[in-house]
C-alpha cells in the first residue's frame, strides 16, 4: 500500500472515530432501560416520598438542575462537597444556604448503587428529579434524554457570571442565556420556573432591594405594583437580616407549576428585576402575554427548553460518581 493511501485511510479512520465519538456522546431517552431498567422509577419514588413531606423539595431540585447546567454544564458538579483545600459550587453564595434537595440525590444514588453498581450517573438523577418534581406541582410531563457523566471539578468560581443574577436586565439575561446555547424565547419560557419556590427575603431587601431602597432612594420600586409592595414588606421587615425568612416567588399559586408567573408580572407583581425587566422589551414583552394566555402553549415550550438546557455540556468525559458529594 502506498504512503499516500495510508495516509488516506488513517483521515478516513480518524473521521470515523470522530463521528462514533459524537454519538456516544448524545443523550437518550430510555439510556437505561438495559443497563438499569429500574433507575427512573428509583428517582421518581425518592421524589415523591420527600415532596410528600415537603412540597418545597420541587422548586429545590429544579433550581438545583439549573444551576447545574449553567455551570460546567449538566455534570452534577454541584452535588459535590466542598474540601479543605476547595470551595465547591454548591457552597458558593449563589447556591448556599438557598438551593436544597442534596438528600433526595444521595438517596436515589444510594439505592441505585445497590441494584445497578456504577451505571448511574448523578448528572442523570438531578435530570430525573427535576422532571419529576415538576410533575408532581402539576406541571407537564416529559422524558428525559439521559447518558450524561459526572463532572470532576467543582469550584465556587466558577458560580458567578454564570448564573443570571436577579439584578439583570433584559439583556444581561439574553446574553447570558445565549452564551449557553439558549435563545431570548427559551430564556422567557425557563423564567417560568419562578412559577414554584421561594426567595430568601435577604435577596429582595438587600442584594436587589426593591422593598426599601431601590437605586438609593430610600423607596420602593416605582414599578412594583403598591399592594404587593404592602405584602411583601409585611413577610420581609426592613432590618431582618435572618436568611430563614422567605417570600413565595409567585403570589398567587407558589405550589403549582403554571402560567401565573407571567401574568403576574405583567401587572407589576414580579419579585425580582430580572422578572420585571421582561416587560421592557418588545419582544420579551410579547412572550410574556403569549404564555400568560395560553398555558397549554407555554408548557410545551417549557418542556422543550428545559429538555435543550439539559443538554449543556452534556458529553462522553467524565465519570459515573459512587458517592453524588464525592469525586471517585
Amino acid at each position: 500500500m502506498s504512503s499516500k493511501m495510508q495516509s488516506n485511510c488513517s483521515i478516513v479512520l480518524l473521521i470515523l472515530l470522530s463521528v462514533f465519538s459524537c454519538l456516544e456522546a448524545q443523550l437518550q431517552v430510555g439510556f437505561y432501560s438495559k443497563t438499569c431498567p429500574s433507575a427512573e422509577t428509583v428517582v421518581k419514588q425518592q421524589v415523591t416520598k420527600a415532596f410528600m413531606s415537603n412540597a418545597g423539595i420541587a422548586p429545590g431540585l429544579v433550581r438545583m438542575h439549573f444551576h447545574d447546567c449553567f455551570v460546567r454544564g449538566c455534570d452534577g458538579s454541584v452535588l459535590i462537597n466542598s474540601t479543605a483545600g476547595n470551595t465547591a459550587e454548591k457552597d458558593s453564595p449563589f447556591n448556599n444556604p438557598s438551593l436544597r434537595g442534596f438528600e433526595v440525590i444521595d438517596a436515589a444514588k444510594a439505592i441505585l448503587e445497590t441494584q445497578c453498581k456504577g451505571i448511574v450517573s448523578c448528572a442523570d438523577i438531578l435530570a430525573f428529579a427535576a422532571r419529576d418534581s415538576i410533575a408532581l406541582a402539576k406541571g407537564p410531563a416529559y422524558s428525559v434524554p439521559s447518558g450524561r457523566k459526572d463532572g470532576r471539578v467543582s469550584l465556587s468560581t466558577d458560580v458567578p457570571g454564570n448564573i443570571p443574577a436577579p439584578t439583570m436586565n433584559v439583556g444581561q439575561l439574553t446574553t447570558n442565556f445565549a452564551n449557553k446555547g439558549l435563545t431570548q424565547d427559551e430564556m422567557v419560557t425557563l423564567s417560568g420556573a419562578h412559577t414554584i419556590g421561594v426567595s430568601h427575603c435577604t435577596i429582595i431587601t438587600s442584594v436587589d432591594d426593591r422593598l426599601y431602597n431601590f437605586n438609593g432612594t430610600n423607596m420602593p420600586d416605582p414599578a412594583l405594583d403598591p399592594s404587593y409592595v404592602t405584602q411583601l414588606q409585611a413577610a420581609c421587615p426592613k432590618a431582618s437580616t435572618s436568611t430563614s425568612s422567605v417570600v413565595n416567588m409567585d403570589p398567587s399559586t407558589p405550589a403549582v407549576v403554571d402560567n401565573k408567573y407571567y401574568a403576574n408580572v405583567l401587572v407589576n407583581k414580579g419579585l425580582f428585576t430580572s422578572d420585571w425587566t421582561l416587560r421592557t422589551n418588545a419582544a420579551t414583552s410579547a412572550a410574556l402575554t403569549a404564555n400568560a394566555n395560553n398555558q397549554a402553549q407555554w408548557f410545551n415550550k417549557f418542556t422543550a427548553a428545559i429538555v435543550k438546557m439539559g443538554n449543556i455540556g452534556a458529553g462522553s468525559a467524565g465519570e459515573i460518581r459512587t458517592n453524588c458529594a464525592v469525586i471517585n
